[in-house]
C-alpha cells in the first residue's frame, strides 16, 4: 500500500458497528464492566481509551514500529524517554536542538544527576570519540533545530547498537511521511504532534514509536504511571491530521523549495538553511534517507535592523513560535524557540541576532514571496 493511503486511513481500516467513518471520540473516563472478572479491554482513560489506542496504533504502523504511544506534548513524550534512564546514566546528544528539550535536558534530567554530552552528531567521530562506559543513549535531531543540520540516522544508529546503547530520533520536522528512522535503524522516534501531524495549530500532542515490544511496555508503565496520556478528543484531532498529512507537506515542501530559492538571491540575506537546497553540505544525505526536505527554513540578514522590520511587516506570515501549521510561521529563535540556550552555544551554532526560522505552509507560494518581498523593503 502506498504512503499516501496509509496516512489516510491511519495505517488500517477503521471498522465501526454503526457505519462511522470516522472515528468515535471516545469522552469518558471509567468503563463499566460487563461483571466480576470480566472487561471490554478498556478500565480507566488514563490507563488507555479507544480513541488514543487508535492513534497510537495508528503511528506505530505508520513509522514502521512495534508499538505507538500518544502524549500530552512533545515534551511530556520526551520525559517519558528520559524516566527510562537512571541517576549517573550520560547522553550524547546533538548539539543544535529544540530550546524546550535543552532546557528539560539540563534543568530536569541534571537534577537526577544524568550527564548529557553536546556534539555536532552530523559527525560521526564526535559521537564515537564521547561514548563512555556509562553513556545509555544517543539524541538526535534530523535536520536540526533551527540550523538544519543533518546526522546520517543509520550510521548513528549502527554505533548505538554496536556499543549496546539506545537511540533516539526526534522526527518532528520530517514525520513519517518523508523520513521513518526505524526503518534506518532507529530503537525509538518521537515527534512534537504539535506541529505538522496536528497541522493546524490548534492542539498540543506528542508521539512515541519505537521498534521494540518490550521497550515500549516500558514507556506505557511510564505514560500510564504519570498520567501523561493524550486525551480522547486531542487524539481525535491527531488522527483527523494524520488524514491530511501527506498532501500538506508535499505542498509545504513544493512552497518551501520557492521560498529558498528567493532568499538564496535575496540582497539582504547572507545565509540560507535548508536540505533541500544542493548547495547544502548534508543534500546527499538527506537524499539517501528522506523522501523529502520538509517545510523548515533558517535565514541569516546582514543586520539586525532587518530582523525587526521583517517581523514587523509581516502581513501573511504570522509572527508566533511553533511550527508546521496550514499557516506560515516566522520565529525569531534566539528570543523565543531557543532563549533557554546559552549564549555561548548559541554563538558556536551560528545562532545569532539575524537568524530567522520560517515555517511555510500550504498558502501559495505567490502570495507567500510577495510578503516577504515587501517585508524586506
Amino acid at each position: 500500500m502506498h504512503i499516501e493511503t496509509l496516512f489516510v486511513h491511519g495505517g488500517q481500516a477503521h471498522k465501526s458497528v454503526t457505519g462511522s467513518i470516522s472515528m468515535p471520540i471516545y469522552q469518558t473516563a471509567t468503563f463499566e464492566h460487563p461483571e466480576l472478572g470480566k472487561s471490554t479491554g478498556f478500565d480507566y482513560s488514563r490507563t488507555q481509551n479507544p480513541t488514543r489506542q487508535k492513534l497510537e496504533n495508528s503511528y506505530a504502523v505508520l513509522e514502521s514500529g512495534s508499538d505507538g504511544l500518544a502524549f500530552t506534548t512533545g515534551m511530556a513524550a520526551i520525559a517519558a524517554i528520559f524516566d527510562l534512564f537512571q541517576s549517573g546514566d550520560e547522553f550524547i546528544v546533538c548539539d543544535d536542538l529544540y530550546g524546550g528539550s535543552y532546557r528539560f535536558f539540563q534543568e530536569i534530567c541534571a537534577n537526577r544527576n544524568q550527564k548529557f554530552i553536546y556534539v555536532d552528531t552530523s559527525d560521526l567521530e564526535n559521537i564515537k570519540q564521547n561514548i563512555t562506559k556509562n553513556t545509555k543513549a544517543i539524541f538526535i535531531e534530523s535536520p536540526t533545530n533551527p540550523m538544519m543540520k543533518v546526522t546520517d540516522i543509520a550510521a548513528v544508529a549502527e554505533i548505538a547498537r554496536t556499543n549496546g546503547i539506545l537511540s533516539i530520533c526526534d522526527n518532528t520536522f520530517l514525520t513519517p511521511f518523508f523520513q521513518r528512522p526505524l526503518e534506518l535503524g532507529m530503537d525509538i522516534v518521537v515527534c512534537s504532534a504539535t506541529k505538522f501531524i496536528g497541522g493546524h495549530n490548534d492542539t498540543l500532542a506528542g508521539l512515541i514509536a519505537v521498534k521494540d515490544s518490550v521497550l515500549g511496555e516500558k514507556i506505557r508503565f511510564i505514560q500510564n504511571t504519570v498520567g501523561s496520556g493524550l486525551a480522547p478528543f486531542d487524539s481525535w484531532l491527531m488522527l483527523r491530521g494524520l488524514k491530511t498529512l501527506g498532501v500538506r507537506m508535499q505542498r509545504q515542501e513544493e512552497n518551501a523549495k520557492k521560498i529558498s530559492d528567493f532568499l538564496l538571491k535575496h540582497p539582504s540575506v547572507d545565509k540560507v538553511y535548508y536540505p533541500g537546497l544542493i548547495s547544502h553540505k548534508s543534500y546527499s544525505i538527506s537524499k539517501s534517507q528522506s523522501t523529502g526536505f520538509g517545510a523548515m527554513i533558517s535565514f541569516e540578514v546582514k543586520d539586525k535592523e532587518i530582523v525587526e522590520r521583517i517581523l514587523k511587516r509581516v502581513k501573511l506570515i504570522a509572527f508566533a513560535e511553533s511550527l508546521g501549521g496550514v499557516e506560515s510561521l516566522i520565529t525569531y529563535p534566539i528570543v523565543q524557540t531557543h532563549a533557554a540556550i546559552p549564549k555561548e552555544i548559541l554563538d558556536r551554532l551560528g545562532v545569532n541576532d539575524r537568524l530567522l526560522r520560517l515555517s511555510v505552509g500550504i498558502e501559495s507560494s505567490v502570495d507567500l514571496i510577495e510578503d516577504l518581498k515587501q517585508a524586506f523593503l
